[in-house]
């Protein structure tokens, strides 16, 4: 059919790394994919430069981090519910938000751009939907946008839309922290891109190798350094005598074996997929130790094997381990948990993650706990740590463990930490309670226990 509209047509040429970022959008979004698994793949598998391959990851953590405000600005320009709008118009409107208000892109480059993907991804009529929606949008700054808020008297819906967070989080922030600012500063670091953080594996290498490499060190954990850029380029990465780790996770592991010193035969009750493992058992092996890790996933079973070396990986479920016979001197359970203390590394997490899920976790963290308890030696210690602030997945469970065992006791965190640490605020009464606005680290918590009778 000839062309009538005056217009030449032109096949849409939309750029390489906005065309993967959208790939991998739909797989995390439309898929259950994880955005910190696919995309490094995906980077590795291309040819693109290192500028581009910063745009992509910006654009693509970015993107799902902040789609809860992009969401908000978006239905205000439609003139159909959003909820009914075609799944891949909504990725890629996103996509072109988060270019307008959150990265250095021109507000003309932002809009062509998008709406030259949509015509290869969506097709014409949907991209030029696309187009009149980032113009309405683009009208406005982002300052003007969210300027109704400012009259918004609920402060967690206010600070939700503000700040790109289910409300459901927002309020268990606020029962955990009190005060409004403090609330704010968390959701803002939540939305902080982490610089990546490397750790060293005891008898395998030390702090010092990884800041010869051009590594900063960590604040509080003596194993540390921060370092930008791609560690898997890093020799002592590839060769595994250094890993990736958050501090937090680091300080988990420190602070447990020191709580665990004077014990043989430890257990690293829920292990995959390695990081705490890694560390764990490069100090049992310097302190001459036993160490074990048990994991219920085959393919994270096989993970942890790479890092532990010589010792051995049961593959079990966590909540059965009695049945196996063989008790341990020291335990720790790193419990399945909402997450919440690693938003600022997982972006997805936040929009998966629903109070019903809460609910099933409790009960999966209390028999997880239970387990570890019935294995647990005489004289032995038991760290039970999340990675969530959540007040039922930490104090409430502390509670718990400590009303059913009489036969342990509670041991004081701060003990087993450097006073830098202890004098940061890391403590919350017995239990190491890290916040990333508060140390920069992951939202750890860890309670020790130690069984008396």
């Amino acid at each position: 059919m000839a062309n009538t509209s005056g217009r030449s047509f032109k096949p849409p040429k939309p750029d390489a790394p906005r065309l993967l970022v959208f790939d991998l959008i739909t797989e995390v979004n439309r898929h259950g994919g994880y955005s910190n698994l696919l995309l490094p793949k995906a980077l590795a598998a291309s040819n693109f430069e290192e500028r581009d391959k910063g745009f992509a990851t910006e654009l693509l953590y970015g993107t799902l981090r902040m789609q809860g405000r992009h969401d908000w600005i978006l239905e205000q320009v439609s003139d159909r519910p959003w909820n009914d709008v075609d799944a891949g118009i909504i990725d890629v409107t996103r996509m072109g938000v988060h270019q307008l208000f959150e990265m250095r892109v021109a507000t003309h480059a932002a809009v062509s751009a998008t709406v030259e993907l949509a015509r290869k991804v969506l097709g014409e009529s949907k991209a030029s939907f696309v187009n009149a929606l980032l113009r309405k949008v683009s009208a406005l700054s982002l300052e003007e946008w969210v300027e109704p808020l400012r009259a918004e008297k609920d402060p967690i819906r206010r600070l939700a839309i503000l700040h790109s967070h289910p409300e459901w989080i927002v309020s268990a922030y606020f029962d955990l922290l009190k005060d409004e600012d403090e609330v704010e500063s968390i959701l803002i670091a939540n939305n902080t891109p982490a610089v990546p953080t490397l750790v060293a594996w005891p008898g395998l290498s030390t702090q010092e190798d990884l800041i010869e490499c051009g590594g900063v060190p960590t604040q509080f954990s003596p194993y540390g350094v921060r370092m930008p850029g791609s560690p898997g380029s890093l020799d002592l990465i590839r060769s595994r005598k250094a890993g990736v780790q958050d501090e937090g996770s680091q300080l988990v592991a420190q602070i447990f074996s020191q709580a665990a010193i004077k014990n043989d035969n430890w257990l690293d009750l829920c292990a995959g997929p390695g990081g705490k493992a890694a560390l764990l058992s490069a100090i049992a092996r310097e302190q001459g130790k036993n160490f074990t890790a048990n994991e219920t996933s085959e393919i994270r079973a096989a993970l942890v094997k790479q890092v532990i070396g010589e010792f051995p990986i049961i593959v079990s479920d966590g909540r059965k381990i009695k049945d196996l016979g063989v008790t341990y001197g020291a335990i720790l359970a790193d419990v399945p948990c909402t997450g919440l203390g690693a938003l600022r590394r997982r972006p997805e997490v936040r929009w998966r993650r629903t109070p019903a899920d809460l609910r099933a976790l409790i009960e999966l963290q209390h028999d997880l706990a239970e387990a570890a308890i019935s294995i647990l030696d005489v004289g032995g210690i038991f760290g039970y740590a999340t990675c969530s602030p959540h007040f039922a997945e930490t104090r409430v469970q502390v509670k718990d463990i400590l009303r059913g065992h009489p036969e342990l006791e509670q041991l004081q965190v701060g003990d087993y930490m450097s006073s830098e640490l202890r004098d940061a605020g890391a403590c919350d009464g017995a239990n190491l309670a890290l916040w990333t606005h508060r140390q920069g680290t992951d939202a750890m918590f860890l309670a020790l226990f130690r069984r008396v009778s």
